[in-house]
């Protein structure tokens, strides 16, 4: 009968252990007060139940600056914190809060941003990491969120298709274009920083 080998840990290695895990939580819930704080940032518009807010340039950022994991689990821990009640969801008169806000007008673009972020960051994390690969990535994360924020909208409101373009998609264009430049312009700052630095 043979014994399995095993490698005991040396002293150093739970330290290590904690302090990285330490390290990964404050930037969940850092990154999730980012996105709550940009959440609250938000216009209203007449025509439409989904408000213009800062929340899509806060996951654009996140997904260029954290890793894929971390960027999945920040936006994560910030749906589930707005499940759970807390204030991080964008305001408005016809926004549910708790978990019901997930299944209002605006649960598709939400739904979204666990996957956003790391598609982000998987894609920019593949280049040489400048700001046209920046402007790339963050496109095509809002490309993702746009995308599933309109399919959900329809189903929410049964809505033609020319309906959920005019109120779910086409008038956000200018601000996400917007929203995606000055996110590819913070990361490759970033990027250069890092470089000068090392």
């Amino acid at each position: 009968m043979s014994k399995e080998l095993s490698v005991p840990l040396s002293p150093a290695a739970a330290p290590d252990l904690t302090q990285r895990w330490l390290r990964s939580a404050g930037i969940v819930l850092a990154g999730s007060a980012f996105v709550a704080a940009c959440a609250h940032i938000s216009l209203p518009l007449f025509f439409t139940p989904v408000p213009l807010t800062l929340q899509p340039f806060a996951v654009l950022v996140l997904g260029l600056l954290l890793s894929p994991r971390l960027g999945a689990a920040t936006l994560a821990a910030y749906l589930a914190e707005g499940a759970l009640g807390l204030p991080v969801f964008a305001p408005g008169p016809l926004m549910a809060s708790g978990i019901a806000h997930l299944f209002g007008p605006t649960g598709g673009y939400l739904l979204a941003y666990p996957l956003a972020a790391p598609l982000i960051a998987s894609l920019y994390r593949r280049s040489r990491r400048g700001f046209g690969a920046a402007l790339l990535s963050a496109a095509a994360g809002n490309l993702l969120i746009l995308s599933s924020g309109a399919v959900w909208f329809a189903v929410f409101s049964h809505a033609p298709a020319q309906l959920v373009l005019t109120q779910s998609v086409i008038p956000f264009l200018p601000g996400d274009a917007l929203k995606v430049a000055a996110a590819a312009a913070i990361a490759a700052g970033t990027a250069r920083l890092r470089r000068r630095s090392a």
